[in-house]
């Protein structure tokens, strides 16, 4: 990986890309987000381990999956990427939008398009 991959946006899932495979079983998302964030905005079709337990609970992130991280500014789904990565992980990206981006994709107007 350098700057050029990067700038591609070969790391990153657009909302787009989240619509397309959105319930195909191939595809895992991993909300990293803390605990009290869940409280306000669940997506329940994601695996929810915060980036702090990351570490201590690998094992229940699946290796024959597609992970696709996140979390409320894209900033802790990075790091989860760059941390899958390092671990072998191989299919693997961020999504490049916020959780507030991700529940406007679910309003009632974008929904349809689904």
């Amino acid at each position: 990986m350098d700057f050029q991959f990067f700038g591609a946006g070969k790391h990153g899932m657009s909302i787009d890309g989240m619509r397309n495979v959105l319930g195909n079983d191939h595809f895992l998302f991993l909300d990293v987000r803390a605990n009290e964030e869940l409280n306000y905005l669940s997506f329940p079709f994601a695996l929810h381990i915060p980036l702090n337990e990351l570490p201590d609970r690998l094992d229940e992130v699946p290796r024959d999956k597609f992970i696709i991280t996140f979390c409320s500014s894209v900033f802790r789904g990075a790091m989860a990427y760059t941390y899958l990565l390092a671990n072998g992980y191989e299919e693997v990206k961020g999504l490049t939008a916020s959780s507030e981006d991700m529940a406007m994709a679910f309003k009632p107007g974008p929904l349809t398009k689904m």
